[in-house]
């Protein structure tokens, strides 16, 4: 195919503008500066966990181009906390950006290059052009090929100039920890502590501050083996084994290691570390080989993956949790939006709950939404309490009552977890609104607010702790008089919560503060903590203004330089669309293949938010290649829209163009 099929129309790429700059030793970056590279613009935020996957497939491409290609990060923020620039300066450490980044709390430069979702990836030529605008992850491949053919078009023209680019990186500060993420009592009374800054975890003696080992060498990596041999990359939940179940296993503790996108085992007695469930390479939604052959079940749109658990790729598992009802861990899978089950004994994992699509629905586990399900626990009832940082909710999903699990399990067709069922079990949310509603508002938890909760725990009395991280403040729920309350404020982006004391007129709480990098104790009141109000808030992303009626979605998909989009196996792309309300959308809601659909928008509701999915899979174009790479790009976009007459009726969404 030709280049230019590839390529936007030559238009001058619009000035970087915001508040400042990091990552460029104080130093202001212009467009002028960069001439001469190849510049890509990477959009994004830092709770977003799509983002953090593209931060990750841009590692490679910075490492390979390094002396041509400038990434520049625009931090373009959806929530309050992440405008604060302390707060960004520190997520940049967290996740070791290592090029400039600009801080555009205003979203400036993100409406002079009209992003709608994040992440969105610009690339400009080496003359100041912007060509090529890209939605979504999964873009590495197709990232490649684009400036790898930049760079030698633009050498062969003079106009390409190599050397460094303009980063300047900060020397970490040292400490015991960097960026913990969870904390769990060990039997001898320790403490094991997800180290995600260090990429590693370590034990600490009870007081929380004495350093007893580390287990991991502290660089990010994917290596088992014993504690001064293994890597783990940006682990955070941590969960120990049912006392009668190590011994069977022959390891421990179960943690969620992010950003390998595994589950390991580590075995305390010598911290031998062991990839129990994973592959080590992302499950991308709607790809074609996310699972083995022969283990998958049910539907590929997300009706249920099963399979032996070290076959079966995995999304940022964030959370894990012993959930009895299920005979399994729980597992917080943020990168698509779900929960998974993890068997230990058997070694498989069943994906449980969620649809893959981002945003918040309740009912039957396998129909709801959820957004970056991030923190777990299991109170005595039962119920499995989730943290769903993106829609800033404390959700709780509740099995069937023991008739109706006799009943599905005896029901061969069932969907078994181990020797427990997930079939029956449904979703409800306590505190929460949506993708875009947030805040710091205690009262009736229909009114209350949360701002991208990270951790949950529960009491021995019935009520659940929320670590609700960007507030930085601990908030309760009581499940008896549904009300919402907070018991400490001023902390540095809590993330884990261990409850310390069985005693539940004395419980005692161990907060995970991870932008502070410790731990620290913190008295809870007996009974309710005190209100307060500081306001709710949406995301000051613009809206976009639709005309009422029938308006043409267009998704935008053109392959990437020597790519073509190929249907010999079925087709090459796919389309979801749904809304919030769902009484927004009168037509055009559900999956199909082709990227343009017309749907029908009621007049009548006037606003709401459109869930779009989309997916195009592009593979070698050379004939003479006999068996071809192909390549997914995928990007969930939640549009927020206002319908009035004589606005627009066409909706774009470039996925890749």
């Amino acid at each position: 195919m030709s280049t230019s099929t590839a390529r936007l129309p030559r238009v001058r790429a619009s000035e970087l503008v915001g508040r400042g700059w990091l990552n460029t030793g104080g130093r202001t970056v212009t467009l002028a500066d960069l001439r001469g590279k190849v510049v890509v613009l990477d959009f994004w935020t830092f709770c977003c966990i799509n983002c953090l996957h593209v931060l990750d497939e841009l590692r490679d491409l910075e490492a390979r181009f390094s002396d041509v290609l400038v990434i520049v990060g625009v931090h373009s923020p959806k929530f309050v906390h992440e405008a604060d620039p302390v707060a960004l300066a520190a997520a940049v450490q967290r996740y070791e950006v290592h090029h400039p980044v600009l801080d555009d709390p205003e979203l400036v430069t993100w409406q002079a290059y009209t992003a709608r979702a994040w992440p969105t990836l610009v690339v400009i030529d080496p003359e100041g052009y912007v060509v090529a605008q890209l939605a979504g992850e999964g873009h590495a491949h197709n990232l490649e090929a684009l400036v790898g053919e930049l760079v030698a078009e633009h050498e062969a023209k003079g106009t390409l100039r190599r050397g460094d680019g303009p980063v300047v990186i900060p020397e970490p500060e040292p400490g015991t920890l960097r960026f913990p993420a969870r904390a769990i009592v060990l039997p001898d009374g320790h403490l094991l502590v997800a180290d995600a800054g260090h990429h590693g975890l370590a034990e600490l003696e009870a007081d929380g501050e004495t350093l007893v080992r580390r287990i991991g060498v502290g660089t990010r990596g994917l290596v088992d083996g014993g504690p001064d041999e293994a890597r783990f990359a940006e682990p955070n939940g941590l969960a120990l084994l049912p006392e009668g179940l190590r011994e069977t296993v022959g390891w421990d503790v179960l943690v969620a290691d992010t950003a390998n996108h595994v589950l390991r085992g580590v075995r305390l007695s010598d911290g031998t570390v062991t990839t129990v469930a994973g592959t080590g390479t992302q499950f991308l939604v709607g790809a074609p080989d996310n699972v083995l052959e022969g283990v998958e079940t049910g539907d590929r749109r997300g009706a249920g993956y099963d399979g032996p658990a070290v076959g079966v790729r995995l999304s940022s598992p964030w959370d894990v949790v012993w959930f009895e009802p299920w005979q399994a861990f729980a597992v917080a899978m943020a990168g698509h939006h779900t929960l998974w089950a993890f068997d230990p004994v058997a070694g498989t994992v069943r994906h449980a709950a969620g649809t893959m699509t981002e945003g918040l629905l309740d009912g039957p586990a396998r129909e709801a939404w959820f957004a970056q399900p991030s923190g777990l626990a299991v109170d005595e009832g039962g119920r499995l309490w989730v943290a769903d940082s993106e829609t800033s909710a404390l959700r709780v999903v509740e099995t069937a009552d023991d008739e109706a699990d006799d009943e599905a399990r005896d029901d061969p067709t069932g969907s078994a977890a181990g020797g427990g069922e997930v079939r029956g079990s449904t979703v409800r949310t306590l505190v929460g609104e949506g993708l875009f509603d947030f805040g710091h508002v205690d009262g009736p938890a229909a009114q209350a607010r949360l701002q991208h909760p990270l951790g949950v725990a529960t009491l021995p009395d019935g009520t659940a702790l929320v670590a609700d991280t960007y507030n930085g403040a601990i908030r309760r729920y009581d499940p008896v008089t549904e009300e919402v309350s907070t018991v400490a404020t001023g902390l540095a982006e809590p993330s884990g919560l261990v409850v310390l004391a069985d005693d539940a007129s004395a419980p005692q709480l161990l907060v995970v503060e991870s932008a502070a990098h410790r731990l620290v104790r913190v008295p809870l009141p007996a009974g309710v903590g005190r209100r307060v109000d500081d306001g709710a808030h949406r995301t000051q992303r613009p809206v976009t203004v639709l005309a009422p009626g029938q308006v043409r979605l267009d998704v935008v998909f053109t392959p990437a330089p020597g790519q073509k989009q190929d249907d010999r196996y079925g087709p090459s792309t796919r389309l979801r669309v749904s809304s919030s309300p769902a009484g927004l959308l009168l037509d055009g809601a559900g999956d199909d293949v082709p990227l343009t659909r017309v749907l029908t928008l009621d007049p009548a509701v006037g606003a709401g938010v459109l869930h779009v999915t989309a997916q195009a899979a592009s593979c070698d174009a050379d004939p003479a290649i006999e068996y071809p790479a192909c390549h997914l790009a995928s990007q969930d976009w939640g549009v927020p829209v206002r319908l009035e007459p004589g606005a627009p009726d066409v909706l774009t969404l470039p996925l890749l163009g």
